[in-house]
């Protein structure tokens, strides 16, 4: 084998060896990347559930609507 045969079959394998370091890379943020969508479902529907509750609460709870909340203090 050549010098340049094996200056080639080294670049080679720095680019083989880049190249599965970046797939682990991709995968690892692929799987990162799906935890959190799963979490951001769950919190989606906590928000509708808590929306929900809320809708049927009765009138006289004491909440009130943002537009009927007096203006805070240092207006």
């Amino acid at each position: 084998m050549t010098e340049h045969d094996a200056a080639m079959q080294q670049q080679l394998i720095e680019l083989e060896s880049k190249l599965a370091f970046q797939e682990d890379t991709v995968q690892s943020l692929n799987n990162e990347l799906h935890q959190h969508q799963q979490r951001i479902e769950k919190l989606q529907q906590q928000v509708m559930l808590l929306a929900e509750k809320l809708r049927q609460l009765p009138d006289d709870q004491g909440i009130l609507r943002p537009e009927e909340e007096p203006p805070p203090p240092h207006y």
